[in-house]
Order: structure tokens, then sequence, then C-alpha cells
């Protein structure tokens, strides 16, 4: 008696949900199918076929495993993933979304703009700015004449912004905040520097005394009366009050006639 050959269409035991990988790493995508006769597999992406190459391998293990390897991944592998089971009696597939983060870039602190030296008067407020860029953020440290400046001391304060923007506020400045201030930016890609200088100056007002007109010497009496001038209209007489000058202001004799 012939023995009847009996055939099944593929059914998947194992299959993967979506996936969320990250991009430079090995990404593994295992199922595991039934039927008779043994069915083929087929990958897509995106409904294309994904065929082996360097970074796509497809294996099947002795548990009936089959695997799709992706080493390293990388961003153009992101997308709908279709498993195609095929045999005589029919298919059968399942599908997953793969989302593949980005490697994340990393770069070393660098100065857009450094700090600059600058001095101002005693008593008003200060702003020590430069600006850093770096992935990921870098982390800024303040020194003043290579001792460190704690967050917390008195009337500085420590401002940056997304942009990238770092400020050392100084509000009011005094005498003993002259120095030499530095920056540190570090992150885990690297480590820069800058530095510059701050001069507090003391705040005083000097005042150029105006000299005081006096008459002329008697010398100059006959000179200006011959010419005809009246030099008593323009000065002080004795019936007239003086002017005195003080010990600070200079004494001239007056040429505006």
């Amino acid at each position: 008696e012939a023995v009847q050959e009996r055939f099944f269409r593929p059914y998947f035991l194992q299959a993967p949900g979506d996936m969320v990988a990250h991009e430079g790493r090995l990404c593994r995508l295992d199922c595991k199918v039934s039927g008779l006769p043994t069915p083929d597999l087929t990958w897509l992406l995106n409904g294309k076929p994904v065929l082996p190459d360097a970074t796509h391998k497809m294996l099947v293990r002795e548990t009936g495993v089959h695997s799709l390897l992706i080493d390293p991944l990388s961003q153009n592998d992101a997308g709908t993933y279709t498993c195609l089971a095929t045999n005589r009696t029919g298919q059968n597939s399942f599908s997953l979304e793969l989302t593949v983060v980005a490697k994340e870039v990393k770069k070393a602190p660098m100065f857009l703009e450094k700090l600059q030296n600058c001095g101002v008067p005693e008593g008003y407020p200060v702003r020590l700015e430069c600006r850093v860029v770096g992935m990921p953020p870098p982390i800024f440290y303040w020194k003043k004449d290579n001792e460190t400046i704690p967050s917390n001391r008195e009337r500085m304060s420590m401002h940056q912004d997304t942009t990238g923007y770092v400020c050392l506020l100084i509000q009011p400045a005094k005498k003993a905040d002259a120095g030499w201030y530095t920056l540190s930016a570090k992150n885990e890609a690297g480590i820069v520097s800058c530095t510059a200088r701050l001069d507090i100056y003391a705040q005083w007002h000097h005042q150029i005394p105006q000299p005081i007109k006096l008459r002329p010497g008697s010398s100059r009496y006959a000179n200006l009366t011959s010419q005809g001038l009246d030099i008593f209209s323009a000065f002080p007489t004795t019936e007239s009050p003086m002017l005195f000058a003080s010990p600070t202001q200079k004494v001239v004799e007056s040429e505006e006639l």
C-alpha cells in the first residue's frame, strides 16, 4: 500500500516584534518556522529583498532558528522588515519595524569665542564671556590665578546656555578680583582652556584747575595803553573786588584783550 505524503503550509513558531537598535552595533532578527516541505525564507526591507553582503548575513541553526544578522547597523537599515516563508503548499509572513538610534558623534570642546582681557572701575559689574561647542556638551570649570572658583563664591555667578555661551559675572567688582581667569571645557572627547586678564581700576576724579585772570604787569600797562586800549575796563581795579587764586591754581597774565 502506498504511503500518502502529507504537506503543511508554513507556520511561524517564533517571530520578533518591533525593535530599537543602535547605529554601529550588531542587530539580530531571529525567527522559527515549521512546514512541510521545509519552507524557504526571504527577508524584505520596505518591500525590497535583503541580499547577503558584507554587513547582512542569513543563518540557519540546527534548532531550526533562522537569523538575519546586520553588523554594523546603519541608518539605511531602518524600516519595515518582512520575513516571507514559502513552500509548495503556500506561504506565511510576519513584519516588524526596526528603528535605528543614531550613533552619538563625539567632538572635543572648541572655542568659537575666547575670553578677552578687560578692565573695569572698582564697584562696577563685569562679565567674562566666551562661547564653546562640543559633543556631548562640555562641563565648565572656572579658575582665578590657578585656583578653582567655587559655584557659591560671593559676588560671582556662573551662567551658560544651550548655544555654548558661557559667562562669569562679578557684581560688583572689587580690587581683589583682579587677576588671571581661566575657563576649562571638558567632555568625553577632550578638554580645552583659555585664559584672560581682569584689571580693576580705583575710582578717582582729577579735575584740571582753570587759570585765573589777573591784570597784566605794569610793563604791559604802558604797552597796552599806548595802543589805545582801555585796560581798566577789562581788569579789576582797586575799587572792584580782586580775584584770589587758591594755592593749587595757576595764576597767569591774561592775553584776552
